[in-house]
């Protein structure tokens, strides 16, 4: 898995370096809702500084930032991982927004992922942050 790929989806929010749930599922290749309830049935191995959900804020800003740094994605919007994070869906009512996981939490993922894929992946992310730490 590329370096520069993950870099790419690691945001700070909060004074952190977060990476969120839809660009996880996605590098881990389940979906969004699978990690999801993954991580609710395990809730007590993600405290706070683990894993938090966005504000509508929060997600309006990194959402922008999104759409500014990858133009392409302005016409997909409507992408299953985005579309299932957007606080207000066309269909009307409320969707969730998305949770943010630190380093720490990314590392939980894979023992609640239980596969192969998730160890692998983890690792590969756990790297992205390291070397993000190395360079600054």
């Amino acid at each position: 898995m590329e370096l520069q790929i993950i870099q790419n989806k690691i945001y700070e929010i909060r004074g952190q370096k977060v990476m969120l749930d839809f660009d996880l599922a996605e590098l881990y290749e389940v979906e969004t809702r699978v990690l999801n309830q993954a991580v609710k049935r395990n809730l007590d191995v993600f405290p706070i500084d683990f894993m938090f959900r966005l504000s509508k804020t929060e997600w309006e800003i990194i959402l922008s930032q999104i759409l500014i740094s990858e133009p392409e994605n302005i016409d997909n919007i409507s992408d299953a991982n985005l579309k299932s994070q957007t606080v207000m869906s066309r269909w009307g009512g409320n969707r969730k927004l998305p949770f943010a996981f630190s380093e720490h939490g990314v590392a939980m993922l894979a023992n609640i992922l239980k596969s192969k894929k998730a160890r692998k992946t983890s690792i590969a992310i756990v790297r992205a942050f390291i070397a993000l730490k190395q360079f600054v």
